[in-house]
């Protein structure tokens, strides 16, 4: 399957420098890829839909990737089609004091799908072995122990029917720095700038060996982890639109069977 390309199969080691942002190995039409995009839109609604009707699935996205890597964006042009009714999207901020007097994985686990739902997790439960370890807010030897805690706690959420896509939303350096300045230059997006955006960029190389081993430990049979070039929103839509769609399909939904042929509409005008 050609979107496997993207796929970090289990075990691989990864450097995240030697992995092009820029890249789009699928297609190359702008243009193209934009179309294919508005395309996808209506089978996407279409097995959202019936997937909530069938009841049967529970399927998990996680967006991952440094700030202005387009995690929003993608939520907005490759989900904005499905039905809010059953349809999450959970942005995981600093946790609240009374997250932190439970378990890491606590707050995670009241978000995931219900049957027949989607959630879409802003960030995720690999923020505490990304930003905890960056920043060292927990000694070494608790966050190294987090990578099989998540892998174990995916399996267990597997085996009880939920399928996870995990992307990794790639950019350089250089597109942050053109994103960040878009937020500083136009009044319209301002709302979206944060200073501590600026703190957290100085810190890119930290987070890029942080990634490396995320992808390298935690992609699963399971729960594989798609690393997804995203410099180019275009390509980033196209990608991740298509292993929605893909995965969707795979399910192989009905609609229910449902007899209807005693019931009649009275007109009672």
């Amino acid at each position: 399957m050609k979107f496997d390309i993207h796929r970090v199969d289990p075990g691989t080691k990864l450097r995240m420098s030697d992995l092009d942002p820029d890249d789009t190995p699928l297609i190359d039409d702008k243009q193209r890829a934009k179309e294919k995009n508005a395309e996808i839109q209506p089978r996407l609604a279409e097995l959202q839909e019936l997937l909530f009707a069938e009841h049967k699935h529970k399927l998990l996205i996680i967006l991952q990737g440094m700030d202005t890597s387009g995690k929003d964006g993608t939520v907005r042009h490759v989900m904005g089609g499905f039905n809010p009714q059953s349809v999450r999207v959970v942005s995981f901020k600093k946790p609240t004091n009374i997250e932190l007097d439970h378990d890491y994985l606590w707050r995670i686990h009241a978000q995931v799908p219900a049957t027949g739902e989607v959630a879409v997790f802003n960030r995720s439960q690999y923020e505490d072995v990304l930003v905890v370890r960056v920043h060292k807010l927990v000694p070494e030897h608790v966050w190294r122990k987090r990578y099989e805690q998540i892998n174990d706690f995916e399996r267990m959420l597997t085996d009880n029917g939920t399928t996870i896509l995990k992307f990794f939303l790639h950019i350089s350096p250089e597109e942050q720095r053109e994103r960040l300045q878009a937020r500083i230059d136009d009044p319209k997006k301002h709302w979206k700038f944060e200073h501590g955006d600026i703190e957290e960029r100085k810190l890119w190389r930290e987070y890029m060996k942080a990634y490396d081993d995320v992808l390298e430990k935690t992609s699963t049979k399971w729960a594989p982890w798609y690393v997804v070039p995203a410099n180019h929103k275009w390509y980033r839509d196209y990608v991740v639109g298509h292993l929605i769609a893909r995965t969707l399909e795979s399910f192989d939904m009905k609609y229910p069977d449902i007899d209807l042929s005693n019931e009649k509409i009275i007109d009672e005008s």
